[in-house]
């Protein structure tokens, strides 16, 4: 079972073969037995592997240098993991060249030799070795405090290194030895970043923590500076279709327009013609270029409440690729003819040079259509606006046969004024309009994958896996304590999961099941191998629509060209040859950036609410630990931790069948998704760290539920005492549906 699965936890094992009660037993004394015998190999805090094995792809420490100069790294969990050979990288550098204390994302392969060697996908952000940190100094000692909320440790810098800092400098600093057995590690600056309370340091901060890279060297500047606009050689004139651009009010960079019209044909009675035109990022962004260079290694835009690191230079993103209205523009455009039931009957690629007729805010035009045009929207909205939304009707019938997955999800915008303050925190509205677009989008995506498909061309799809067995037992599980009922053998099905929500809505438990399907849902990948798109219950996806700002929808831009022949600028033989490792670093680069994203609007979060401390605030537990509660402030979105000291005189066991946080002597309850109140305690902008002090009584003690015994702490209590730790988790949901 463990060479198959790579690494597993005694709970894995067990649920595949199926023990229970005295087997269970059984099973611990086995692995301890098998583990004594050098058999098996642990794999961070619960994990076990073979012993000596290592996973295709892991995250590893570049932990010593040989007398060839050559680099070593090991597993970061595994002690038994042998050390590797570091092999140099195919192709460009991929982040720059690794050196000691480094942690790395590695492939791990044979090579000619029959010996094993780990070839670096990426590197990770801040290594095991280096810290992103501030600068507090006393008459006593210079100290550098991690900005990392999950760092405890402070390094200590000698009076003379720190003589020309000052208190509140954001710094990077090496990681020395421990010169006694107690007490914090010398440090050692190697750059000054910025300063804590300067504007934007939140966003500063995400970007040093988690590798993202910025800027662009002078050759690719040179490179979009060059750019030309747009001439009609070798493209088809759209120029007096009237698409139009519905983005956020604030968007610099507009890659996709839209417009809609009845079918003529009479064959098709009811249908519908729609357009999608999408930015021809391709023609100006070369494989083999810098900017293509570049590109690749970002993998995408960054999206701060303050800034956007883009994935392109701003005279191409906000520029030429952009689809301003009234210029002419290089697009890529998709004509989908819809039946009047919503089914597709057929669609078209053309390269071709558009003029966008009207920029939009989504606001805007849900206005017009909802009876409120303005000047701008008045015109447009019998010719273009009315017979858009029609079209989306139309298609919505399409939607609701194939029946995506319709988890809610609140999302929040951070306002930031001039001087980089928080001003405001408030929900932003979910609108027809931003449905209109995203279905719109969504069936120009599933085009561009029929068609590479069709032409045998690879390509990089966009895949979501269906939860796994082990997730779907754990939500029977738990919609058994709701009373809800759910079969444990019935294979997951989008809408199954749709009338569980359905029926839920609007009741007690609405919020709550939410939160728990949310969870049990697996992350969306990109791959070259197509397993479908579970959450949208789509057989093939592929990004296509937002090249400006993904590199994937680059590469699926280039297939097209080649797979139609519209042009000499698409996939070439090396875009083929890396496709599947692409695939792996955009997927990585998505990752990083989502997490860069939340760290810095936790950050923001924090600042707001920093002067808001001893305040009282509605909140809805949405994390359940041994350690305490995770709460959701209903004002703001804010995430922050309730410590289980703060919830009463009694001991609490986490039950995590029912998500509940149970008294050992009373039975009283804190479940996952009970409203409460809080008293906020701490707020600390510099870690994006929130404490809440529960104000709420528990729920009373379930009396169908069995009652904790006493002594349980000792046998499956392992996580910190009371009132320890403290963070929050990652939210699921970051800037828009990263679908």
């Amino acid at each position: 079972f463990l060479a198959e699965a790579g690494e597993a936890e005694k709970a894995d094992i067990a649920k595949a073969f199926g023990l229970k009660g005295a087997d269970r037993r059984a099973l611990r004394d086995l692995l301890k037995s098998l583990e004594a015998e050098g058999a098996l190999g642990k794999r961070g805090r619960k994990g076990f592997a073979q012993a000596g094995s290592v996973p295709p792809v892991g995250v590893v420490d570049v932990v010593e240098r040989d007398p060839d100069g050559e680099l070593l790294v090991r597993l970061t969990k595994g002690e038994d993991a042998p050390t590797v050979r570091l092999a140099p990288a195919r192709g460009e550098e991929v982040g720059g060249a690794p050196g000691l204390g480094d942690r790395l994302l590695v492939r791990f392969e044979t090579n000619e030799a029959g010996e094993l060697e780990a070839r670096m996908i990426k590197r990770l952000g801040q290594s095991a070795h280096r810290v992103l940190g501030v600068i507090r100094k006393s008459n006593r000692e210079v100290r550098v405090e991690p900005v990392d909320r999950r760092s405890k440790e402070s390094l200590l810098l000698s009076h003379a290194a720190g003589a020309d800092l000052r208190d509140g400098d954001l710094v990077l600093a090496s990681v020395g030895l421990q010169e006694q057995r107690y007490g914090p590690k010398r440090g050692k600056v190697l750059e000054v970043v910025g300063r804590e309370d300067q504007p934007r340091a939140a966003s500063l901060i995400a970007i040093h923590t988690h590798g993202i890279p910025t800027g662009f060297s002078a050759e690719a500047e040179a490179e979009a500076e060059a750019a030309e606009a747009p001439t009609l050689t070798g493209r088809e004139d759209l120029r007096d279709i009237p698409l139009l651009t519905i983005d956020p009010p604030d968007a610099r960079d507009h890659d996709d327009a839209v417009y809609a019209h009845a079918d003529d044909d009479p064959k098709n009675p009811g249908g519908w013609i729609v357009w999608v035109a999408i930015a021809d990022v391709a023609a100006y962004v070369r494989n083999g270029s810098a900017l293509d260079k570049e590109a690749r290694e970002k993998g995408n835009s960054t999206y701060f409440p303050d800034r956007v690191e883009p994935m392109l230079p701003e005279r191409l993103s906000a520029g030429l690729c952009s689809l301003r209205q009234g210029e002419n523009r290089a697009c890529l455009a998709v004509r989908m003819v819809f039946d009047q039931g919503g089914k597709k009957r057929g669609h078209r690629f053309v390269r071709g040079l558009m003029r966008s007729a009207a920029k939009l805010s989504y606001e805007q035009a849900q206005a017009a259509v909802d009876g409120f045009p303005d000047d701008h929207t008045n015109p447009l909205l019998e010719p273009v606006l009315k017979p858009l939304w029609a079209a989306y009707h139309v298609m919505l019938k399409g939607r609701r046969a194939r029946s995506p997955l319709a988890i809610e999800s609140q999302e929040r915008k951070i306002v930031i004024n001039a001087e980089g303050e928080v001003t405001s925190i408030t929900p932003r509205p979910s609108l027809e309009a931003h449905r209109l677009i995203e279905e719109m989008m969504v069936q120009a995506n599933v085009c561009a994958a029929e068609t590479l498909e069709q032409k045998k061309t690879p390509l990089i799809y966009r895949i979501h896996d269906q939860p796994s067995q082990e997730k779907i037992f754990s939500l029977v599980d738990f919609l058994g304590t709701l009373g809800l009922p759910w079969t444990k053998g019935e294979a997951p099905r989008t809408e199954r999961f749709n009338k569980l929500l359905a029926d839920t809505r609007g009741g007690p438990h609405a919020d709550i099941v939410n939160e728990v399907v949310l969870r049990t849902q697996m992350q969306a990948v990109y791959s070259t191998d197509n397993i479908g798109h579970f959450g949208l219950n789509l057989d093939r996806y592929a990004h296509f629509t937002s090249p400006i700002r993904r590199y994937a929808d680059l590469i699926v831009h280039r297939a097209l060209i080649g797979a139609l022949g519209l042009g000499s600028d698409g996939l070439t033989d090396k875009d083929m040859a890396q496709m599947k490792d692409t695939a792996e670093r955009i997927t990585f680069a998505e990752r990083r950036s989502m997490a860069a994203e939340r760290d810095a609007t936790d950050r923001y979060v924090a600042a707001f609410l920093s002067d808001r401390v001893g305040a009282e605030f509605a909140g809805r537990i949405t994390g359940v630990t041994r350690f305490g509660l995770f709460v959701k402030l209903d004002e703001t979105g804010a995430d922050g931790l309730a410590p289980v000291s703060s919830l009463g005189g009694e001991y609490f066991v986490h039950d995590d069948r029912s998500h509940a946080l149970v008294g050992e002597r009373t039975g009283k309850r804190w479940p996952l998704g009970m409203s409460v109140t809080v008293k906020l305690r701490e707020a600390t902008p510099i870690t994006g760290g929130l404490l809440f002090e529960m104000v709420s009584e528990a729920l009373p003690a379930d009396p169908n539920a069995p009652r904790p015994r006493l002594g349980m702490r000792e046998r499956n209590f392992s996580g910190p005492k009371r009132g320890g730790g403290a963070g929050k988790p990652a939210p699921k949901r970051g800037r828009g549906a990263r679908r």
